[in-house]
Formats: structure tokens, C-alpha cells, sequence
């Protein structure tokens, strides 16, 4: 069975999808602040989707273009996540990291009104579905714990 795209994955998995050994990567936590999977009790590693991207950014301007350690740690100092996700891309810049939380930004004022969100009958009835399944699962485990 093979994981979904948002799936976590291992440090051996992460290994083989980036084609470095996995001692590479525990290095390159030393060497660069940006890479930080989360850990697990006992240590274990288990990166994002996210995390891949950054590090496919960063082992392409190692192995492909030629940069030191001290090379991408500048790039990073002064261009960001940016100069690693289009390095991921084979060059092609992208604004963001899929799956990440946006950057936080200098909010505009509220406005008085608040701003529904777009809603289709197709989604909307999903959520209904959905608030369906979990009220009657609620039910159950009720008559389960108050026989």
C-alpha cells in the first residue's frame, strides 16, 4: 500500500523519495535551521509533504548546481524559502509551500460585516452528510456507555 501525497513519512522513506542516505539528512538538520520534522517520542523523524519540497530544494542545489552548505545557507538568508522551492521545481518559482500555513501578513482593518464563505448545495450537503454520520455515531456510543 503506498501513502497518500500528505502523507508523513520516515527518514527511510524521505531517503529513497530524495535518493540520499538517511545520515545525509540528519546532517543537513545541523546545517540548515529551515529543515525541522517533527519528532515523534524516542526522536523518530517524520517529515511533511512540505518538508520534502524545502529538502528536494536543497539537494538540488547541492548535487545539481554545484552550492555549499555555506552557499544555500546564504541563498536562504537572503531570498527565503523561495530560492528552494523553485530549485524543487527545476527553476520554476512558486509563491508558497503547498500544505503550509500562509506566512503571517500586516491584517487590513476588519470590516463591520462579516464575509460568508462561498458555499455549493454539493458541499454543503456533504457537511450534512458528514454531521449525519457523526451524530449517529454519537448516539450509539452514548447508549454503549449509559446502557
Amino acid at each position: 500500500m503506498t501513502k497518500g501525497p500528505q502523507a508523513f513519512r520516515t527518514i527511510s522513506e524521505a531517503s529513497d523519495e530524495l535518493g540520499v542516505p538517511q545520515h545525509v539528512l540528519r546532517f543537513w538538520e545541523t546545517k540548515f535551521s529551515f529543515i525541522r520534522p517533527m519528532k515523534r517520542a524516542g526522536g523518530r523523524r517524520f517529515y511533511r509533504p512540505q518538508d520534502l519540497i524545502v529538502l528536494k530544494g536543497v539537494r538540488a542545489l547541492l548535487h545539481d548546481d554545484g552550492y555549499t552548505i555555506k552557499g544555500v545557507q546564504k541563498l536562504h538568508k537572503e531570498q527565503g524559502v523561495r530560492c528552494l522551492l523553485a530549485a524543487a521545481n527545476g527553476g520554476e518559482a512558486r509563491d508558497e509551500l503547498p500544505f503550509a500555513a500562509p506566512e503571517p501578513t500586516i491584517a487590513a482593518p476588519v470590516s463591520a460585516t462579516p464575509v460568508e464563505p462561498a458555499r455549493s448545495a454539493e458541499s454543503e450537503q456533504g457537511l450534512l452528510d458528514a454531521l449525519g454520520a457523526l451524530e449517529a455515531a454519537k448516539a450509539r456510543l452514548s447508549r454503549l456507555l449509559n446502557p
